[in-house]
């Protein structure tokens, strides 16, 4: 880590995972993308520069699959030193903090199928070697991988086990000699297999103990299939492995036999961290091309871009963004303020690395559903905005929208991810490492209390409104938390329709608070005279946010209250949740017009 980067985030608290549910954390406390050292936004400068000036002008051969393109622009990007940042030095990498890391994938996200591949490689595909493989093995592999020599891909998912990760068949048999493994099985929808030259690939000894294993592309027995046809990313390679008597020498073995879940489920925490960072440079992109086209498409006498409900259109896409990216950088934040933490005589190692990401766990699923669902969102919009011109493939909004939709597949699906959150909140308060029944029985003897009438002390503050309104949905998420923990107990797994809506109001907490905490950042920025500007933007930005998020929440909370209970119970939750909600609203159409402006005027997404 550079030293600017530990200057600028040296007051950056590593909060527990989860713990946003529970605790109030202060602005300068949160990492935000204003925090940025001059070196990360210079690497940032050069990332998108790069999309712009070798990326898209590929386009059209990219989605083609032309052959070689791909890797010769991943060998460009590996060039630039883009693919060495999470290695460290020994290896060629470069070694650097996982801030830095998540500004690469944001800005080199302008392509879809670009970003796809670079991510399987640098991401999901090397990822693994540098947290678990042996030195032998990183000192084989990672100097070929960093400087695209080689080409990596994770194989993970089968046909019948994509969610269900622990469900492969894929088998692995320790040879009668001990030397090697013979596998075989079949994996399917591998990305960079038709280019790969190193696999990650997971299979069951002796068809019971879940492990992972380093394969050569050259191995006898192993067969990559024909190139899948997509809805979208196109561009990118999407293939099967076949292992048919595939032996691999048992120095390949990576990790240890029947830990390979341990392996799979950290890579894909990352996975779905990354993600939602990509979806971030997605959807900047594509709100610059709603502004643009809105600017130029002239109608009824006057631009588009006049009229309010295009404008609408313009502002809750940039609100969605403006929530995402805050969430995503005060996430790496964390990662990073961690990982500062670690001992000296612990620093380098791997383990000790991949334990603190792990940490955050459920704030990367977050990011992964919510990023997801943002740029399915901005994605949409801009075909509307564009009308007929946005359905043909003459331009990118048609490929945009074709792209947007796999985010919310791969990764886990949202609906994995949704269980993920509730279900890794919910077992660390079993466990007692979050004081979540200890939060949820203070709000039940909070509420039997009669209302206070004392002053408001956070409305006189900036965004004071916002703030009450993000105590209340924490208020809300722990009431209807409560009630289905009491109503279902150890059986609360099995109802996933109540696990999602509580997953829901569990990610507006968490996006509030970090649109919140930026929002009040940029204000005492602008105050003190600092650098940064937008704080007017992202005030509205943030008020217009509390707003759906409390009327989002409200729905999810009914669903599950009534699902948990019945009679004088649920009359009286009603009742508190009627008081939760009872926020004098604000003029979101003259929020939502303010944002346009500010977006319209930049000719960009302001920030």
């Amino acid at each position: 880590m550079s030293s600017s980067t530990l200057s600028a985030t040296s007051s950056i608290v590593a909060a527990a995972g989860g713990s946003f549910l529970l605790e109030d954390r202060l602005p300068g406390e949160v990492f935000t993308p204003e925090d940025l050292s001059e070196e990360q936004r210079q690497i940032a400068d050069t990332a998108g520069r790069f999309v712009r000036e070798q990326v898209l002008p590929m386009v059209a051969k990219v989605e083609a699959k032309e052959p070689g393109v791909m890797r010769e622009l991943l060998r460009a990007a590996a060039d630039l030193g883009f693919t060495a940042v999470d290695v460290a030095e020994e290896y060629g990498g470069l070694g650097l903090d996982k801030t830095t890391s998540a500004v690469v994938a944001d800005h080199l996200s302008g392509l879809a199928s670009f970003a796809t591949a670079f991510g399987a490689h640098a991401g999901i595909g090397t990822l693994p070697l540098v947290w678990y493989g042996t030195e032998e093995q990183k000192q084989r592999y990672l100097p070929k991988l960093v400087s695209l020599e080689w080409a990596a891909a994770y194989a993970l998912s089968e046909a019948t086990s994509g969610s269900d990760a622990m469900n492969i068949r894929t088998k692995a048999v320790l040879s009668a000699d001990g030397a090697s493994y013979v596998l075989n099985g079949e994996k399917m929808w591998i990305t960079n297999a038709g280019f790969a030259d190193l696999f990650t690939v997971f299979a069951k000894v002796d068809g019971e103990k879940f492990s992972a294993f380093l394969v050569e592309r050259e191995t006898p027995g192993l067969t990559v299939g024909k190139e899948e046809h997509k809805l979208g990313i196109r561009g990118s390679s999407t293939c099967a492995l076949v292992l048919a008597d595939c032996r691999i020498p048992v120095g390949n073995l990576l990790g240890e036999v029947g830990k390979g879940h341990h392996i799979a489920f950290n890579i894909l925490n990352v996975g779905r961290f990354k993600l939602g960072v990509a979806c971030v440079g997605g959807a900047r992109m594509a709100i610059e091309h709603q502004i643009r086209y809105a600017k130029e498409r002239r109608a009824f006498g006057k631009p588009i871009a006049e009229f309010g409900l295009i404008q609408r259109k313009i502002a809750a896409s940039v609100t969605r963004l403006f929530v995402t990216e805050s969430m995503t950088y005060r996430t790496a934040g964390m990662m990073d303020a961690a990982l500062a933490q670690m001992a000296p005589e612990v620093a380098g190692s791997s383990r000790e690395i991949q334990k603190r990401i792990e940490e955050y766990a459920v704030e990367c699923s977050i990011l992964k559903v919510f990023g997801s669902e943002m740029m399915g969102f901005v994605a949409d919009e801009l075909v509307q905005i564009m009308g007929g011109y946005g359905y043909v493939e003459d331009y990118p909004a048609e490929r945009l929208y074709r792209d947007a939709r796999i985010n919310r597949i791969f990764e886990g699906t949202n609906e994995i991810n949704r269980m993920i959150i509730t279900g890794w909140l919910m077992k660390r308060a079993m466990n007692g490492q979050l004081p979540l029944l200890a939060a949820i029985k203070q709000l039940m003897d909070e509420i039997t209390q009669p209302p206070s009438f004392a002053s408001d002390e956070e409305g006189e503050m900036v965004l004071g409104r916002e703030a009450k309104v993000l105590g209340n949905l924490r208020k809300i998420t722990l009431l209807a938390a409560g009630a289905a923990s009491q109503r279902f107990m150890a059986g609360l797994q099995e109802q996933q329709e109540i696990m999602a809506d509580l997953a829901d109001c569990i990610m507006a907490v968490f996006a509030l608070e970090s649109a919140l905490l930026r929002a009040r950042k940029l204000v005492a920025s602008k105050l003190v005279g600092s650098k940064g500007g937008g704080s007017d933007l992202a005030v509205a930005i943030t008020s217009a946010f509390a707003d759906e998020a409390l009327g989002s929440v409200e729905q999810a909370a009914r669903r599950v209250l009534a699902a948990s209970s019945e009679g004088d119970a649920l009359a009286i939750q009603l009742t508190v949740l009627r008081r939760f909600v009872k926020v004098v609203p604000v003029d979101v159409v003259a929020l939502s017009r303010t944002i346009a402006s500010f977006s319209l005027d930049a000719g960009r997404y302001r920030f």
